[in-house]
């Protein structure tokens, strides 16, 4: 009997975020948006309405962060030497799940990445494409999905870059979407302002 694949949405959450706050008081993925849920939260929300299941990759002293997750029935992966550099977030989640199909890998200070956006790039991804990115007036944005063939790849990724290499040397399927906000991410203070008042009001 065959089991069905195994599909993983992967969240990176475990970044400083120095641009949005040097001191580090403030972590931006634990800010509230209008409707009182974090980015992070929202981050998740939609990744969870495209993919069967969901990890996180944090930092170690960031509790409140995993229990926001745990409680949306996101698994949260601690990866201690996140500091090092985004690639090794990465290949912490792509090691617990290696046995996964492929995976749609998003970032936890992107909300505004629309649902519908996660499932059409998933849907390409289970039709058979090994590269996956979404084009929003014809500029490449995120999240990006990667089939399960690339994970050696992936694993040798380093330093700050993320898959960013993969997806220069690599074919890529590009999936033409109308969601500005895989261009959006929340890395300054007036980033998170824009996105509650972009008309001036708030919007989450």
């Amino acid at each position: 009997m065959t089991s069905t694949p195994r599909w993983t949405g992967i969240l990176l959450a475990a970044g400083r975020g120095r641009r949005f706050d040097a001191s580090g008081q403030r972590d931006k993925l634990l800010q509230k948006l209008a409707d009182s849920k974090s980015v992070a939260q929202h981050s998740a929300q939609n990744l969870l309405a495209a993919m069967p299941q969901v990890v996180a990759v944090l930092r170690p002293d960031n509790a409140a962060l995993s229990d926001q997750l745990q409680a949306m029935g996101v698994e949260c992966l601690v990866c201690h030497d996140a500091d090092a550099g985004m690639a090794n977030s990465l290949k912490h989640a792509l090691r617990t799940t290696a046995d996964s199909a492929g995976w749609l890998i998003a970032l936890a200070d992107m909300p505004a990445v629309k649902p519908s956006t996660m499932t059409l790039l998933f849907n390409a991804l289970q039709a058979g494409a090994e590269i996956v990115v979404p084009v929003y007036q014809r500029r490449r944005g995120n999240p990006v999905g990667f089939a399960h063939q690339y994970l050696p790849q992936l694993l040798d990724l380093q330093g700050d870059v993320g898959a960013r290499s993969l997806l220069q040397s690599n074919p890529v399927t590009q999936v033409e979407v109308d969601d500005p906000g895989i261009h959006q991410d929340i890395d300054t203070q007036d980033a998170l302002l824009n996105h509650l008042h972009p008309d001036g009001k708030a919007n989450a």
